[in-house]
């Protein structure tokens, strides 16, 4: 059980305050309700490459990481589909560096051209580096073309594509800014050896002042339900052929998602998973194969990869785990691997509540997800999928009408 207290500012920036008086240090993490979804369809890459500009200067501070370095803090910041968090750990006695960093440039970013070029032009080595020249590096950008026909999950976080990127305007990247990173879209966490009264009033002095802006309101349309099967080749220079498929599957909040995470787990989560057993192991089919999620609040996807082995039959190995998928959906799992999948969960929980910083993430997302106290439900949440209810979400998912399949072939 993780206890926190919340406050709201007047501006609408929401806080969370954990105690945890075992560490020196404290951990201070803002997370923003915004990500790749929430772009213009035109403009894409924008939540990611605000990733890069936020550590670009603000209004009234030239150097971010200089100051946070000299008060022996560190730092980073990660985008999704879904949400931007940025998080910073640093000694307790010098917390009012991160309050003051963080509310400059929640205030406004130090919006010029040469800072957005700068960004813009490592933001596109970024994407020539692990899209473009890396082998298999745009498979997902297939996958989730396949996939998603209205949703904006159809494309990467990191943009659609590199002239987007390129392209990007000042006054568009103002108008991103202004819309999105407001005190009333934002979620601040401060954990550590804190008391929430003095918490509070440091947040007022940093923050208090800053124009609430209007409550981003997101209207994106629902990806229609798949009716048939889609499959798609590509060939790239790559040395193992590699397939990909995709089910769509449950959203963040909703019930189904943790008996597909259980699915995920038992399926093809390290070496003891049916997948890799029986097609890697035994049949040499794979010479490595995975199952997965998203996690995306919004409907995501159920991801089965793998490499084929040399000399294997690429059509070969997707029939067998096709084979190995109705073999679940026709006969369930065994009490003793859904009990196994769940102790996996639960230390990997437990793991993460070890972490500072993982808790100040946490608790910040959970509020964004609604409420601050659905950390402390996660759990329960997976001890009532049972074996039966398992099974049916499987049937579910694996309805061949809602299967991906991306056969991605080294060229000959």
């Amino acid at each position: 059980m993780l206890h926190f207290e919340k406050f709201t500012l007047d501006n609408g920036l929401r806080v969370i305050v954990h105690e945890d008086h075992s560490t020196p240090m404290v951990a201070v993490n803002v997370l923003y309700d915004v990500g790749a979804r929430d772009e213009d369809p035109n403009r894409t890459g924008f939540a990611h490459l605000f990733e890069h500009l936020m550590f670009g200067g603000s209004v009234n501070i030239p150097s971010y990481d200089e100051p946070l370095q000299m008060a022996g803090g560190e730092n980073n910041a990660y985008t999704t589909n879904d949400i931007t968090n940025y998080y910073i750990q640093l000694p307790l006695q010098n917390i009012e560096t991160a309050f003051w960093l963080e509310s400059d440039r929640m205030l406004s970013l130090a919006f010029t051209d040469k800072s957005l070029d700068v960004q813009r032009k490592v933001v596109s080595e970024e994407f020539k580096e692990h899209y473009l020249n890396k082998p298999y590096g745009d498979a997902w950008q297939h996958l989730r073309e396949l996939a998603y026909k209205v949703h904006p999950y159809q494309w990467m976080t990191i943009g659609k594509n590199l002239e987007q990127i390129e392209q990007a305007q000042l006054d568009d990247v103002k108008a991103f800014f202004f819309k999105h990173y407001r005190p009333v879209n934002a979620v601040l966490c401060v954990a550590g050896s804190v008391k929430p009264d003095k918490v509070k009033e440091v947040t007022q002095k940093w923050f208090g002042d800053i124009p609430e802006g209007e409550k981003y309101e997101r209207h994106i349309q629902a990806e229609p339900q798949q009716k048939e099967a889609r499959e798609q080749t590509v060939h790239a220079n790559v040395p193992l052929d590699a397939l990909y498929k995709a089910w769509h599957i449950a959203g963040r909040l909703q019930a189904p998602y943790y008996a597909s995470d259980l699915i995920t787990e038992i399926m093809g989560s390290g070496y003891s998973s049916r997948l890799y057993q029986r097609l890697v192991k035994e049949e040499q089919l794979f010479s490595n194969i995975s199952c997965y999620h998203t996690g995306s609040l919004d409907p995501g996807l159920l991801v089965v990869e793998g490499k084929i082995s040399e000399g294997k039959n690429i059509e070969d190995a997707n029939a067998a785990v096709e084979k190995e998928i109705n073999k679940l959906v026709a006969e369930g799992v065994t009490d003793e691997e859904l009990q196994k999948a769940k102790n996996k969960i639960e230390a990997m929980i437990s793991f993460e509540d070890m972490s500072l910083l993982s808790r100040a993430n946490n608790l910040a997302f959970y509020e964004l997800l609604g409420d601050a106290d659905l950390i402390n439900e996660e759990w329960n949440k997976y001890t009532q999928v049972s074996a039966a209810s398992l099974k049916e979400t499987a049937a579910n998912i694996f309805r061949a009408e809602n299967c991906n399949t991306l056969f991605y072939k080294k060229k000959m």
